[in-house]
């Protein structure tokens, strides 16, 4: 459980990415629907770890790679929307795969 700070922080990372995925959806995301679902700052605020869901379009890793290549791109972007922060953190983005895992712990229940 982090600090308030800490979670203020992260929603707003969260609004801001959520944001930037719907309108550059193209460009960054190669046309896949993507949510930020989960986001996680480190105590000392120089890394993000944003875990992403991924709905139709390429192969999920394909865009998670694309997604990867531009996170300076999407860091800046961040920058500019988030003013008061003295230095942005480094961005890490990883797949949210807790709705297959859920899926498949559900299949296998029924079984």
């Amino acid at each position: 459980m982090g600090s308030v700070r800490q979670n203020r922080i992260e929603n707003v990372i969260k609004e801001e990415v959520s944001k930037l995925f719907q309108q550059k959806a193209r460009e960054l995301c190669l046309g896949a629907m993507v949510t930020p679902t989960v986001v996680r700052i480190t105590p000392d605020l120089s890394l993000v770890r944003v875990f992403v869901s991924i709905f139709a379009g390429p192969p999920k890793e394909e865009v998670i790679a694309h997604i990867t290549e531009n996170k300076s791109k999407i860091r800046g972007e961040i920058g500019k929307s988030i003013k008061n922060m003295k230095k942005i953190p480094n961005l890490e983005f990883k797949i949210d795969d807790s709705l297959d895992y859920a899926m498949k712990i559900d299949e296998l229940l029924k079984k």
